[in-house]
Protein backbone atom coordinates (compact mmCIF):
# COMPACT_ATOMS: atom_id res chain seq x y z
CA UNK A 1 0.00 0.00 0.00
CA UNK A 2 1.01 3.83 -0.50
CA UNK A 3 0.44 5.78 2.09
CA UNK A 4 2.15 9.10 1.29
CA UNK A 5 0.94 10.78 -1.87
CA UNK A 6 2.67 14.01 -3.77
CA UNK A 7 0.44 16.77 -5.06
CA UNK A 8 -1.92 15.85 -7.97
CA UNK A 9 -1.17 11.85 -7.53
CA UNK A 10 -4.56 11.27 -7.03
CA UNK A 11 -6.70 13.64 -9.18
CA UNK A 12 -9.75 12.57 -10.75
CA UNK A 13 -12.77 14.16 -11.92
CA UNK A 14 -11.76 17.90 -11.79
CA UNK A 15 -10.47 17.55 -8.24
CA UNK A 16 -6.69 17.65 -7.15
CA UNK A 17 -7.18 15.10 -4.97
CA UNK A 18 -8.97 12.10 -3.95
CA UNK A 19 -9.28 10.12 -0.95
CA UNK A 20 -12.57 7.79 -0.64
CA UNK A 21 -13.78 4.38 0.23
CA UNK A 22 -12.43 3.45 -3.53
CA UNK A 23 -8.60 4.20 -2.36
CA UNK A 24 -7.07 0.97 -1.40
CA UNK A 25 -6.42 0.03 1.96
CA UNK A 26 -9.24 2.98 3.02
CA UNK A 27 -12.58 2.85 4.97
CA UNK A 28 -13.64 5.70 6.96
CA UNK A 29 -12.64 8.92 5.45
CA UNK A 30 -12.44 10.92 2.88
CA UNK A 31 -11.08 14.03 1.44
CA UNK A 32 -11.52 16.46 -1.84
CA UNK A 33 -9.07 19.10 -2.79
CA UNK A 34 -9.51 21.22 -5.58
CA UNK A 35 -8.53 24.94 -7.40
CA UNK A 36 -11.50 26.63 -8.84
CA UNK A 37 -11.33 29.74 -11.07
CA UNK A 38 -14.07 32.10 -12.30
CA UNK A 39 -17.30 30.40 -13.35
CA UNK A 40 -16.15 26.77 -12.74
CA UNK A 41 -18.17 24.64 -10.56
CA UNK A 42 -17.91 20.99 -8.89
CA UNK A 43 -21.07 18.78 -8.29
CA UNK A 44 -20.97 16.11 -5.15
CA UNK A 45 -23.55 13.67 -5.34
CA UNK A 46 -22.54 11.15 -2.96
CA UNK A 47 -25.48 11.28 -0.57
CA UNK A 48 -23.86 8.60 1.53
CA UNK A 49 -21.65 10.73 3.14
CA UNK A 50 -21.03 13.95 5.43
CA UNK A 51 -18.95 16.74 4.64
CA UNK A 52 -17.45 19.92 6.07
CA UNK A 53 -16.11 22.00 3.39
CA UNK A 54 -12.77 23.96 4.17
CA UNK A 55 -11.94 27.15 2.73
CA UNK A 56 -8.04 27.08 2.33
CA UNK A 57 -7.53 30.01 0.25
CA UNK A 58 -10.62 32.32 -1.38
CA UNK A 59 -14.64 32.40 -1.06
CA UNK A 60 -17.15 30.32 -2.50
CA UNK A 61 -20.74 29.25 -2.54
CA UNK A 62 -21.99 26.07 -1.64
CA UNK A 63 -25.38 25.07 -3.03
CA UNK A 64 -27.11 22.88 -1.23
CA UNK A 65 -31.21 21.38 0.05
CA UNK A 66 -32.60 24.32 -2.17
CA UNK A 67 -30.20 27.10 -0.44
CA UNK A 68 -26.83 28.59 -1.15
CA UNK A 69 -24.17 28.94 1.48
CA UNK A 70 -21.63 31.53 1.08
CA UNK A 71 -18.19 31.06 2.83
CA UNK A 72 -16.31 34.34 3.08
CA UNK A 73 -13.16 31.78 3.77
CA UNK A 74 -9.59 33.91 4.15
CA UNK A 75 -6.19 35.12 2.01
CA UNK A 76 -4.54 31.72 3.69
CA UNK A 77 -4.62 29.19 5.79
CA UNK A 78 -1.77 30.96 7.79
CA UNK A 79 -4.53 33.99 8.39
CA UNK A 80 -6.74 32.85 11.20
CA UNK A 81 -9.96 29.87 10.84
CA UNK A 82 -12.63 30.52 8.15
CA UNK A 83 -15.83 29.54 8.05
CA UNK A 84 -16.73 26.34 7.24
CA UNK A 85 -20.47 23.90 5.95
CA UNK A 86 -21.20 21.41 7.45
CA UNK A 87 -23.59 19.10 5.57
CA UNK A 88 -25.00 15.61 6.97
CA UNK A 89 -25.69 12.49 4.96
CA UNK A 90 -28.61 11.95 2.19
CA UNK A 91 -27.58 15.62 0.86
CA UNK A 92 -25.91 16.75 -2.72
CA UNK A 93 -24.25 19.96 -3.14
CA UNK A 94 -22.58 21.90 -6.20
CA UNK A 95 -19.33 24.16 -5.26
CA UNK A 96 -18.53 27.06 -7.51
CA UNK A 97 -16.19 30.01 -6.03
CA UNK A 98 -12.71 30.89 -6.51
CA UNK A 99 -9.30 29.74 -4.71
CA UNK A 100 -8.96 26.44 -2.67
CA UNK A 101 -10.95 24.32 -0.73
CA UNK A 102 -11.18 21.14 1.28
CA UNK A 103 -14.42 18.92 1.27
CA UNK A 104 -13.38 16.10 4.37
CA UNK A 105 -15.95 13.17 4.33
CA UNK A 106 -17.14 10.16 6.25
CA UNK A 107 -19.66 7.48 5.19
CA UNK A 108 -22.72 7.09 7.05
CA UNK A 109 -26.13 6.71 7.23
CA UNK A 110 -26.71 8.83 10.94
CA UNK A 111 -28.66 11.91 10.21
CA UNK A 112 -27.62 15.04 11.56
CA UNK A 113 -28.33 18.57 11.43
CA UNK A 114 -26.34 20.90 8.68
CA UNK A 115 -24.33 23.64 10.33
CA UNK A 116 -22.78 27.11 9.21
CA UNK A 117 -19.65 27.87 11.42
CA UNK A 118 -18.69 31.42 11.89
CA UNK A 119 -14.70 32.43 12.42
CA UNK A 120 -15.71 33.72 15.62
CA UNK A 121 -17.56 30.04 16.65
CA UNK A 122 -14.29 28.16 16.18
CA UNK A 123 -12.32 26.55 19.46
CA UNK A 124 -9.01 28.44 18.72
CA UNK A 125 -6.56 25.97 21.03
CA UNK A 126 -2.46 26.83 21.53
CA UNK A 127 -1.02 23.34 22.44
CA UNK A 128 2.12 22.34 24.13
CA UNK A 129 4.52 24.89 24.82
CA UNK A 130 8.21 26.11 23.59
CA UNK A 131 9.56 24.92 20.44
CA UNK A 132 6.46 22.52 20.76
CA UNK A 133 3.90 25.06 20.16
CA UNK A 134 1.36 25.13 17.53
CA UNK A 135 -2.26 26.57 16.89
CA UNK A 136 -5.39 24.36 16.56
CA UNK A 137 -8.48 25.25 15.14
CA UNK A 138 -11.11 22.98 16.05
CA UNK A 139 -14.61 23.29 14.23
CA UNK A 140 -15.14 19.59 13.79
CA UNK A 141 -14.15 18.18 16.63
CA UNK A 142 -17.25 16.69 19.07
CA UNK A 143 -17.09 19.50 21.47
CA UNK A 144 -17.89 22.12 18.49
CA UNK A 145 -20.17 20.34 16.33
CA UNK A 146 -22.78 17.67 16.41
CA UNK A 147 -21.48 15.23 13.42
CA UNK A 148 -22.01 11.44 13.03
CA UNK A 149 -18.57 9.97 12.66
CA UNK A 150 -16.06 12.77 11.27
CA UNK A 151 -13.58 14.52 13.72
CA UNK A 152 -12.15 17.39 11.44
CA UNK A 153 -9.14 20.30 13.19
CA UNK A 154 -6.44 21.66 11.33
CA UNK A 155 -2.97 22.53 12.76
CA UNK A 156 -0.25 26.02 12.30
CA UNK A 157 2.74 25.52 13.31
CA UNK A 158 5.59 28.40 12.98
CA UNK A 159 8.82 27.42 11.52
CA UNK A 160 11.01 25.51 13.36
CA UNK A 161 8.35 24.41 15.72
CA UNK A 162 7.33 20.22 15.99
CA UNK A 163 3.46 19.40 16.39
CA UNK A 164 1.64 16.12 16.08
CA UNK A 165 4.40 15.29 18.92
CA UNK A 166 5.68 13.55 20.84
CA UNK A 167 4.13 10.77 18.29
CA UNK A 168 1.02 8.96 19.19
CA UNK A 169 -1.26 6.41 17.63
CA UNK A 170 -5.31 6.08 17.61
CA UNK A 171 -5.58 2.31 15.77
CA UNK A 172 -6.82 0.29 18.27
CA UNK A 173 -10.63 0.79 20.77
CA UNK A 174 -9.71 0.64 24.15
CA UNK A 175 -13.10 2.42 25.83
CA UNK A 176 -11.70 5.22 27.37
CA UNK A 177 -8.09 4.71 26.52
CA UNK A 178 -7.69 4.76 22.79
CA UNK A 179 -10.02 5.53 19.76
CA UNK A 180 -10.03 3.35 16.64
CA UNK A 181 -9.44 6.30 13.98
CA UNK A 182 -8.58 6.63 10.18
CA UNK A 183 -6.50 10.07 9.74
CA UNK A 184 -5.69 11.95 6.66
CA UNK A 185 -3.12 14.30 6.96
CA UNK A 186 -3.39 17.39 4.01
CA UNK A 187 -0.68 19.69 4.05
CA UNK A 188 0.50 23.06 3.16
CA UNK A 189 3.54 25.34 3.84
CA UNK A 190 4.73 29.04 3.17
CA UNK A 191 7.70 31.29 4.09
CA UNK A 192 6.92 31.95 8.05
CA UNK A 193 4.73 35.39 8.75
CA UNK A 194 7.48 36.11 11.15
CA UNK A 195 10.52 36.85 9.03
CA UNK A 196 9.81 34.76 5.90
CA UNK A 197 10.56 35.83 2.47
CA UNK A 198 8.08 35.54 0.06
CA UNK A 199 10.25 34.47 -3.00
CA UNK A 200 11.06 31.23 -1.47
CA UNK A 201 7.09 30.20 -1.33
CA UNK A 202 8.10 27.18 -4.20
CA UNK A 203 10.26 25.73 -2.06
CA UNK A 204 8.29 25.77 0.99
CA UNK A 205 8.43 22.26 3.30
CA UNK A 206 7.83 20.44 6.15
CA UNK A 207 8.49 17.22 7.65
CA UNK A 208 6.36 14.57 8.33
CA UNK A 209 7.20 10.76 9.91
CA UNK A 210 4.74 7.86 10.36
CA UNK A 211 5.98 4.32 11.83
CA UNK A 212 4.70 0.78 12.73
CA UNK A 213 2.45 0.24 16.18
CA UNK A 214 1.41 -3.31 17.17
CA UNK A 215 -1.36 -2.82 14.25
CA UNK A 216 0.15 -2.27 11.63
CA UNK A 217 3.39 -1.99 9.61
CA UNK A 218 4.10 1.59 8.26
CA UNK A 219 6.96 4.17 7.01
CA UNK A 220 6.59 7.79 5.87
CA UNK A 221 9.52 9.74 6.21
CA UNK A 222 8.61 12.50 3.51
CA UNK A 223 9.69 16.09 2.86
CA UNK A 224 5.88 17.82 2.52
CA UNK A 225 4.71 20.43 0.39
CA UNK A 226 1.22 22.10 -0.30
CA UNK A 227 -0.94 19.73 -1.75
CA UNK A 228 0.98 16.69 0.05
CA UNK A 229 -1.57 13.84 1.52
CA UNK A 230 -0.31 11.27 4.03
CA UNK A 231 -2.61 8.82 4.99
CA UNK A 232 -2.34 7.10 8.92
CA UNK A 233 -4.70 4.12 8.55
CA UNK A 234 -2.46 3.25 11.46
CA UNK A 235 0.67 3.57 13.30
CA UNK A 236 2.41 5.98 15.87
CA UNK A 237 2.21 9.00 13.71
CA UNK A 238 4.53 12.64 14.36
CA UNK A 239 6.37 14.44 14.10
CA UNK A 240 5.40 17.02 12.01
CA UNK A 241 8.34 19.64 11.47
CA UNK A 242 8.26 23.15 10.27
CA UNK A 243 11.31 23.82 8.73
CA UNK A 244 13.23 27.46 9.65
CA UNK A 245 12.08 29.61 7.72
CA UNK A 246 8.90 28.29 6.82
CA UNK A 247 6.06 27.53 8.57
CA UNK A 248 3.66 24.68 8.29
CA UNK A 249 0.20 23.85 8.16
CA UNK A 250 -2.13 20.46 7.90
CA UNK A 251 -5.91 19.81 7.89
CA UNK A 252 -6.86 16.31 9.97
CA UNK A 253 -9.69 14.26 9.07
CA UNK A 254 -10.31 11.50 11.06
CA UNK A 255 -13.48 8.69 11.79
CA UNK A 256 -13.69 5.57 12.28
CA UNK A 257 -15.43 2.03 13.39
CA UNK A 258 -15.95 3.19 17.41
CA UNK A 259 -19.48 3.17 18.90
CA UNK A 260 -18.69 6.71 20.43
CA UNK A 261 -17.23 9.65 18.12
CA UNK A 262 -14.00 10.89 20.39
CA UNK A 263 -10.36 10.97 19.75
CA UNK A 264 -8.10 9.12 22.76
CA UNK A 265 -4.53 8.69 21.62
CA UNK A 266 -1.78 6.80 23.12
CA UNK A 267 1.69 8.24 23.39
CA UNK A 268 4.55 6.42 21.80
CA UNK A 269 6.26 5.55 25.71
CA UNK A 270 9.90 5.93 24.28
CA UNK A 271 8.63 9.71 24.37
CA UNK A 272 5.80 10.51 26.23
CA UNK A 273 8.59 11.81 28.83
CA UNK A 274 8.38 14.87 26.70
CA UNK A 275 5.47 16.14 27.45
CA UNK A 276 6.42 16.73 31.31
CA UNK A 277 9.14 19.57 29.80
CA UNK A 278 6.47 21.66 29.00
CA UNK A 279 5.67 22.49 32.33
CA UNK A 280 6.42 25.86 33.08
CA UNK A 281 7.52 26.58 29.49
CA UNK A 282 5.80 29.84 27.24
CA UNK A 283 4.18 29.62 24.63
CA UNK A 284 5.81 30.67 21.17
CA UNK A 285 5.16 34.30 21.09
CA UNK A 286 4.52 33.94 17.40
CA UNK A 287 1.27 32.78 18.19
CA UNK A 288 -2.04 32.55 17.98
CA UNK A 289 -1.94 33.60 14.11
CA UNK A 290 -4.90 35.53 13.18
CA UNK A 291 -6.32 37.61 9.92
CA UNK A 292 -3.61 40.09 9.31
CA UNK A 293 -6.04 42.39 8.26
CA UNK A 294 -8.80 41.88 10.45
CA UNK A 295 -9.77 45.44 11.81
CA UNK A 296 -9.61 46.12 16.08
Amino acid sequence: MRWFHKKGELARDGWQSVVDATTPGWEYTGIRIAELGSGESLELNDTGVERIFIPLQGSFDVAHHGQVTHLHGRKSVFDGPTDVLYLPTGQTATLSGQGRVAVAEAPTQEPKEWKYIAPAETPVELRGAGRSSRQVHNFGTPEALDAARLIVCEVITPGENWSSYPPHKHDEHIPGHESKLEEIYYFESAPSRVGGRAEAAEGAFGMFSTYSSPAGEIDINAMVYSGDIALVPFGYHGPAVAAPGYDLYYLNVMAGPDPERIWLINDDPAHAWVRDTWTGQAFDDRLPYENANKEG
